[in-house]
């Protein structure tokens, strides 16, 4: 009688098991998730995620068969014994609802579990049955199509880091396309790694004859035999970790893209099988060794000011192919005869955000590129990242970002490419499992596809600060699977006021830190971001995006009563790029505005609208600067990215007349981020990098001290309550492992 899912679970999680007590078979994962059926636990990152047991049951069968429909009764037949009385559907519906809930998951927008009409329901993605250990063999699965609505998309988030100017949120540029639809041949899936979250794949490619997988994680740089996962290390040199990886023709050597903590990233050749590594030359990024093995095509300079060179497999005979002042260049990919160069270029523009392109170079005829494919761009981590690879047979292989609410999502697709470089048929989807594309890499036949893909998670952390200036252990309040990054603090220091995606559009939320679900503030069919409060607190002020395809000339800057009621618009401009006011007794209010060539400082009071401008800087590259206004109105203090080998500056400037003052920050290689203190007496920022990542606090003599060093996460930012009792940090923890998509 009653439910019967704790007897079949736990009975199926016996008999699948394969030696060492069957912990091979029992637990199974899928993008950031893992479900030990033994223990009837679901996990994400490690963190236990709360399930009951009828929505764990659903997704242990649901598990068992991956791209198959599983039907209504199926699952009423698993669920509930023949002579139980039950309102099944309203049951199985609920079941259905909270197993969505605790994957982030929605029906509308499916990433894992979807409906099928009038039949049942449907896993998506592949589903991994292999061992958890780092650097275990993963199982297969076959890969479930299901292809998005053919459109063009542009979507750009423009993020400010509490108080910073604009920064290119989760630390760069993804190139995507939205093309057509159709559906290829059975492909099999494998994962050839399997690395928990908290050590994630940085780098993998495959070898020319499709044997080897070169990939390298935290512990170090790894070859392994793909057909019986014998792994053996390969040495390189100390305190160096890979970043890209090419194979040369021989599937013995490869070029490999190397950096460290505060250094600029070179170019080695490594030896698969033994040797010293050797230098092949500084600032180069990206290499794409060319099918004779005798060229190396890669990216050197700083963003936005890229370039693609070529040289010989030795360094020798450098030359510039393409890049121009404001670029990003993605991935690189030579066509199999070698003559020309496939690439994803992006550039900034102030009236459409990032837009980009694949583009083809003739290499060795004639120095001109021409455009393949428009690309529409989103912001996420890792920097521009447009992974390409141009298989034996012409196909040339891309990534593809998804339509929201799941576009930090990325899979592969295909396009066919004659001779000339030209596109022919229809653009074709490879996979359709969730996770971003970091990397593609294939056999020389063609046969084999390898791609890293992973999993960012952006949440809002808290932690108290201590009498000694130090911080408690931060604990994450956001609970969910979306991007949520935080913004400010309700007056009384008791709620978190952010921003989060988990709509489909970017939404401004409310949430106590001693609760689990926030509340919604405003929300909308735009972008709505940057929320921070009035000099008073009464007033909830932030900014609206358009949404894709329309034109955002012009960004209005809204307000509306924290305690609730109608928004206005207060004022709007071009390319508002952050705003900020002081707090009460201060009454002074700014917001920039990013021009060609300069950052543009206005004044302005939250009900009279603009006020007057007080401060320019001329710059080339005025995006990269962050800046933040003192609670008490008295100074802004402004830094710009790191992106020369300089050591990173605060530029105080004040807003009552006293003289400018610089601080140098010694020790530390750039600031990602610049918050005010709640005393207006230091400053809080984030070191730049994923190496040496840290949250510091810094005084007004340019001092600097690492409060916190998150393990296997990144700080963004941290945004101090008014009484100057907590910190809300913007956090992000990161998975990813390298996959095979394998044609029979």
């Amino acid at each position: 009688m009653g439910s019967r899912a704790g007897k079949v679970l736990h009975s199926e999680a016996v008999d699948s098991g394969n030696g060492a007590g069957g912990q091979g078979l029992t637990r199974r994962r899928f993008g950031a998730f893992e479900v030990d059926l033994s223990a009837g636990e679901l996990r994400r990152n490690g963190l236990k995620v709360k399930l009951q047991e009828q929505p764990l049951q659903v997704l242990a069968l649901l598990l068992e068969r991956p791209g198959e429909v599983v039907s209504r009764d199926e699952l009423r037949n698993r669920l509930w014994a023949a002579d139980t009385f039950v309102d099944f559907d309203h049951s199985l519906n609920a079941a259905i609802k909270r197993l969505r809930d605790a994957l982030g998951d929605s029906a509308e927008h499916p990433r894992f579990v979807e409906t099928v009409a009038r039949r049942g329901y449907r896993f998506l993605g592949p589903v991994d049955t292999g061992p958890a250990n780092g650097r275990g063999v993963a199982g297969r699965a076959a890969v479930t199509e299901s292809a998005p609505q053919s459109s063009a998309r542009f979507h750009i988030w423009w993020l400010v880091a509490g108080g910073a100017a604009v920064v290119l949120v989760l630390f760069g540029i993804k190139l995507g396309l939205l093309l057509g639809q159709r559906h290829p041949s059975q492909l099999r899936l494998s994962r050839l790694t399997a690395n928990p979250a908290d050590d994630r794949v940085r780098a993998a490619a495959i070898s020319r004859d499709g044997r080897y997988l070169a990939f390298c994680d935290q512990t170090g740089f790894y070859l392994r035999q793909i057909d019986t996962g014998e792994t053996h290390p390969v040495a390189v040199p100390p305190g160096l970790i890979a970043e890209s990886i090419s194979w040369f023709p021989d599937s013995a050597h490869l070029a490999v893209a190397l950096t460290g903590p505060g250094q600029v990233s070179g170019l080695w050749e490594l030896s698969a099988f033994g040797g010293s590594a050797r230098k092949v030359r500084d600032d180069a990024r990206s290499p794409a060794v060319s099918p004779d093995g005798n060229e190396i095509a890669f990216i050197t300079g700083h963003k936005m000011r890229e370039q693609v060179w070529l040289a010989g497999a030795d360094g020798a005979q450098p030359r510039k192919l393409v890049g121009e002042e404001g670029d990003f260049f993605g991935t690189l990919a030579w066509s199999p005869d070698g003559s020309k160069i496939a690439y994803t270029r992006g550039r900034f523009s102030y009236s459409h955000g990032v837009k980009g392109a694949i583009e083809l170079l003739d290499v060795h005829e004639r120095p001109i590129s021409k455009q393949l494919l428009q690309l529409s761009s989103v912001l996420s981590k890792a920097g521009l990242n447009g992974p390409l690879a141009w298989a034996s047979d012409g196909r040339l292989i891309y990534t593809l970002s998804e339509q929201r609410p799941r576009e930090p999502d990325s899979n592969l697709w295909s396009v066919a490419l004659n001779r000339e470089g030209q596109t022919v048929g229809t653009p074709v989807r490879l996979t359709s499992d969730p996770g971003e594309v970091f990397s593609i890499s294939t056999s020389w036949n063609g046969r084999r596809i390898a791609y890293l893909k992973g999993v960012l998670q952006p949440d809002v952390y808290v932690a108290g600060l201590e009498r000694r200036g130090g911080i408690g252990e931060p604990r994450r309040l956001t609970l969910d699977d979306r991007v949520d990054l935080p913004f400010d603090w309700t007056p009384d220091g008791r709620e978190v006021i952010f921003v989060s995606d988990r709509t489909g559009t970017f939404s401004i939320y409310k949430q106590a830190t001693n609760q689990t679900v926030p509340e919604r503030l405003v929300g909308g069919n735009k972008e709505v971001v940057q929320p921070r409060l009035s000099p008073d607190g009464s007033q909830l002020l932030y900014t609206v995006y358009p949404r894709s395809g329309e034109n955002s000339a012009a960004i209005p800057l809204m307000r509306m009563p924290l305690s609730g009621g109608a928004s206005q618009q207060i004022l709007e401009a071009s390319w508002i790029s952050n705003h900020q006011c002081a707090r009460a007794p201060a009454t002074e209010c700014i917001y920039s505005v990013v021009g060609e060539g300069e950052l543009t400082f206005f004044m302005f009071d939250p009900f009279k609208g603009r006020g007057s401008q007080f401060f320019q800087i001329k710059d080339d590259l005025p995006q990269l600067y962050n800046w933040s206004l003192s609670p008490d109105g008295a100074t802004l203090a402004l830094t710009k990215g790191k992106w020369v080998d300089e050591e990173p500056r605060i530029h105080l400037v004040s807003l009552h007349g006293a003289e400018d003052k610089w601080l140098v920050i010694h020790g530390w290689p750039g600031l990602a981020s610049l918050d005010w203190a709640a005393d207006s007496n230091s400053l809080w920022a984030a070191s730049v990098g994923e190496e040496g990542n840290a949250l510091l606090n810094i005084d007004l003599q340019g001092h600097a001290r690492a409060v916190w060093r998150p393990r296997q996460m990144i700080v963004g930012w941290a945004i101090p309550s008014r009484d100057g009792r907590y910190l809300a940090l913007h956090v992000a923890s990161s998975s990813a492992n390298a996959w095979m998509l394998e044609r029979p």
